[in-house]
């Protein structure tokens, strides 16, 4: 007959405190043991099934082509799909919050950006997930330039035009985002703020539908990452006048950025990175940052994403932890002096 824990142990009336702890510490062992193996296991044979990765805007925006990107190369590594699911609204927070709920067994990804992951705290009192908490970064994937793009009948070729056009129209100027609380969003709140003019926004539930309506003359101006809007530049239904950057950049040499052209100092690029839920085991993340990071560093995805505006940027989940967090510090600042509000 098998004896029990407890009772491979005497236990009288006065057995004191510090045994009951050790019965209670062996017995957690116990117990945790098969779990902790489980964990392992899994960890070892991931991935043996499809995984989601989660985009929280709608398609074709800079987080959406930068996560079909990362999605199709872990296909092709591991011979498992990863499943692309959109889930746009609240500036990304709705897509975010559905992962932070996530099991996490590195099946549910998020692939995150600067707005999900540093702005919404900021803007939003009640939001459902905290970024540093909710979430294990998982990889940095890229950073890309805002650029600044206006519509044709606004009459400016340069930051000063624009900014001298809209002091001498106050609130006539509406301007696109992605959504209350995105990177396009704060990006211009923070040109305003720099420059002292008036501007509407106009927030969409994602950057295609923004960027389909500037093209259509419907809004005048919008910040957003280069892969977003490179092909309507091109083909002359938009006019680019500026990038974010500190420094310019290689797929648009031409183009001043915002600090030379009057404000310096002025810097609001987009980063975006994959996280999971904080449960996720080390080993996964640790599987999941390697193999990004090699399909980053290869000449293809990185002179791909360069050719988009978008620079490669493989590092150790803790460097992309830290961005995270100083992000967030950062932006508060310009948020609370700003007085900017989710409408």
């Amino acid at each position: 007959m098998h004896q029990t824990l407890e009772s491979s142990i005497p236990v009288g009336a006065g057995m004191d405190t510090r045994r009951r702890r050790l019965i209670a510490a062996a017995a957690a062992s116990v117990l945790a043991t098969p779990f902790l193996s489980a964990r392992a296991q899994d960890s070892k044979t991931y991935p043996n099934k499809a995984i989601r990765l989660v985009v929280p805007f709608t398609p074709g925006g800079s987080t959406d082509i930068l996560g079909r990107t990362i999605g199709l190369q872990l296909t092709q590594a591991w011979n498992q799909p990863v499943v692309i699911e959109n889930v746009p609204g609240a500036g990304g927070s709705i897509g975010a919050d559905r992962v932070a709920k996530a099991a996490g067994d590195g099946y549910t990804l998020l692939m995150g950006h600067i707005g999900t992951l540093a702005v919404t705290p900021s803007l939003y009192p009640k939001l459902p997930y905290n970024p540093v908490t909710a979430f294990a970064a998982v990889a940095w994937v890229a950073r890309v330039p805002n650029v600044l793009v206006i519509h044709p009948s606004v009459p400016a070729k340069n930051v000063q035009e624009l900014i001298a056009y809209a002091k001498a129209n106050p609130n006539k100027i509406n301007y696109g985002s992605g959504g209350n609380g995105s990177a396009a969003h704060i990006a211009t709140e923070y040109l305003k703020l720099q420059s002292g003019t008036q501007m509407q926004h106009v927030p969409y539930k994602g950057t295609a539908p923004a960027v389909t309506d500037l093209v259509a003359g419907q809004i005048q101006l919008m910040f957003t990452g280069l892969p977003a809007v490179m092909t309507q530049v091109k083909a002359g239904q938009l006019r680019a006048i500026a990038v974010s950057s500190p420094n310019r950049v290689k797929a648009a040499p031409d183009l001043p950025t915002v600090a030379e052209s009057g404000y310096p100092g002025f810097a609001a690029d987009q980063w975006y990175g994959v996280v999971a839920p904080s449960s996720t085991p080390k080993e996964i993340i640790t599987k999941l940052n390697t193999q990004i990071n090699q399909s980053l560093s290869s000449p293809e995805i990185s002179g791909r994403l360069s050719g988009e505006g978008a620079e490669a940027t493989p590092n150790p989940p803790e460097v992309f932890s830290k961005l995270i967090s100083s992000e967030i510090v950062r932006w508060r600042t310009v948020i609370e002096k700003g007085g900017v509000k989710v409408e």
